[in-house]
């Protein structure tokens, strides 16, 4: 279980992605050779930013879609989708926001969340 740090929160706008959208810009992605990297919210347990499914995409640009819950999820889930987009390799990732970080930061959670970070690729890359 990776409890996250403080020191890497930052207060975020979230903004969900539809799925209609989330398949298009994948396609247009793939379309050029790109790979994109997804990470969603597989699980949640108590208080958390976003709800099972949300999702987020990571491109090869540095761009980005979506949102799995903002400030030190996402900056931790972040970090992970480079480490994806480098190794190629998929992974679940456990993340806890105790009590004690989400007050010392200001936020309201303190559930746990699960991630699945994917990489979708063409036959190309």
């Amino acid at each position: 279980m990776r409890a996250l740090q403080p020191d890497v929160c930052a207060p975020m706008t979230m903004s969900t992605i539809s799925q209609h959208e989330l398949y298009r810009l994948i396609g247009e992605a793939n379309g050029r050779g790109e790979r994109v990297v997804v990470a969603t919210v597989a699980h949640t347990r108590g208080s958390t930013p976003q709800r099972r499914g949300a999702k987020m995409l990571f491109f090869e640009d540095g761009k980005t879609a979506g949102t799995v819950g903002g400030g030190c999820v996402e900056a931790e889930v972040w970090a992970e989708a480079r480490e994806a987009m480098r190794s190629g390799a998929p992974a679940l990732h456990h993340f806890s926001l105790t009590a004690d970080e989400a007050s010392e930061e200001g936020m309201v959670c303190g559930g746990t969340m699960d991630i699945f970070i994917d990489i979708w690729k063409t036959d190309h890359s």
